[in-house]
């Protein structure tokens, strides 16, 4: 199935670098209305890449109820600190009118040292994993009993809000 349209750079997000501007002022007129309302489209479809502590509506959207209207994601980060091996972390996300997260993650430090995603799956042994996960009001990080204690972290919460 092909898209129909007459920009393939439109479709991506990608805008044309270059491009031939006509002679004639009218059609200069109508060629720079497209070329602004182009710029608008995309840069107001691109996932805007802010992480901050207060929330912010990202630029992610997912079709509502009806395909008509679209849900704004909204993202929120957390930091925190030490977890035990064995031992869960829970953090009030404070966030409010949650219809449905759309990606949970974050990463950290373990005492090893070393770096790991959140979650975590370890093929060898299963109590060295690290799960996250929301239940009500907080967003819950269960280290494995044999994992590495974490140091420290960060949380990662995308959301659609009603």
């Amino acid at each position: 199935m092909t898209l129909p349209t007459a920009n393939p750079f439109e479709i991506a997000n990608f805008l044309p670098e270059s491009f031939d501007v006509p002679k004639d002022p009218q059609q200069q007129i109508l060629f720079f209305k497209d070329k602004v309302e182009n710029i608008i489209r995309n840069l107001n479809r691109k996932d805007t890449g802010v992480y901050d502590l207060t929330e912010q509506v990202i630029g992610q959207r997912f079709p509502g109820a009806n395909p008509q209207t679209k849900s704004n994601v909204h993202r929120k980060i957390f930091y925190f600190g030490a977890i035990a091996a064995g031992a869960t972390l829970n953090i009030a996300h404070g966030i409010a009118g949650i219809v449905q997260f759309t990606r949970l993650y974050g990463t950290c430090i373990t005492a090893v040292p070393d770096d790991r995603p959140i979650p975590f799956a370890d093929i060898t042994l299963i109590t060295n994993q690290i799960a996250i996960l929301r239940n009500g009001i907080n967003i819950v990080i269960i280290n494995g009993a044999t994992a590495p204690n974490i140091a420290s972290g960060i949380c990662v919460a995308e959301v659609l809000k009603t």
